[in-house]
Parts: C-alpha cells; sequence; structure tokens
C-alpha cells in the first residue's frame, strides 16, 4: 500500500501520462502549483479519473489482483488501489498496476515562469 507524507494532499489529478510513466499530482489545490507526485513506471493496467477529490488508499481485494494479472498476463511489481471522490454520485474505484512506483515532494509550478501558462 502507498505510504502518503504528511500533507494537505486533497486535490488530485492525472498531470502526465506518456509512454512508460504515469504521474499524479496532489496538492490543497492544482491551480498554480503542486507539492506531491505519484510517478508510475511502465504502467500496465490504469483504471483511474483524470481529476478526483480525497483519496483513501487501500490494498487491493484479491478479486482485483487476479483481474489485472490475466489481463496483463503477469503479476505487477506494484499495485495501487484506492476510492475516491471523482465528482459523482458515488465514490470512484480507481485501480493502477505498474512496474514500480514512486512518491516524490517537491513544488512543480503549473505555469512559465513569465507568468504565462504552461
Amino acid at each position: 500500500m502507498i505510504e502518503l507524507p504528511e500533507g494537505s494532499w486533497w486535490d488530485w489529478d492525472v498531470y502526465s501520462w506518456r509512454p512508460g510513466e504515469l504521474r499524479l499530482a496532489a496538492d490543497h489545490d492544482l491551480s498554480y502549483h503542486h507539492n506531491l507526485e505519484l510517478v508510475f513506471a511502465d504502467p500496465l493496467y490504469v483504471r483511474c479519473p483524470g481529476s478526483f477529490q480525497d483519496p483513501v488508499f487501500r490494498a487491493p481485494t484479491p478479486e482485483e489482483r487476479r483481474s489485472v494479472e490475466r489481463q496483463c498476463g503477469e503479476e505487477p511489481g506494484v499495485l495501487v488501489a484506492f476510492e475516491a471522490d471523482g465528482g459523482g454520485p458515488e465514490p470512484v474505484s480507481a485501480l493502477i498496476a505498474a512496474g514500480s512506483v514512486e512518491v516524490r515532494v517537491g513544488t512543480v509550478l503549473r505555469y512559465a515562469p513569465d507568468g504565462g501558462a504552461k
């Protein structure tokens, strides 16, 4: 299971998704910056909304684990599960399987240094 550092990690989004890497970003407000990233290397399976709030990370169920292994043909290095507010009437269940995950802390600006959009 993922352990996050102390902080106000209420607001989340998929910051970047390119071949070989998925980055989730979090902070108390994502308007101008974020201070936390979960960087998934070699994502195999992703079921996650583009933006969400207040995730509760949990251990994946045995059925989730079996389903991912069936679909991917292998056991992932990491399997992260959580429930979150995805903006609808019910919480959304998310599941991410990848080769590895790294928790990164540090300010990432969401605008260009000259004040323009990034």
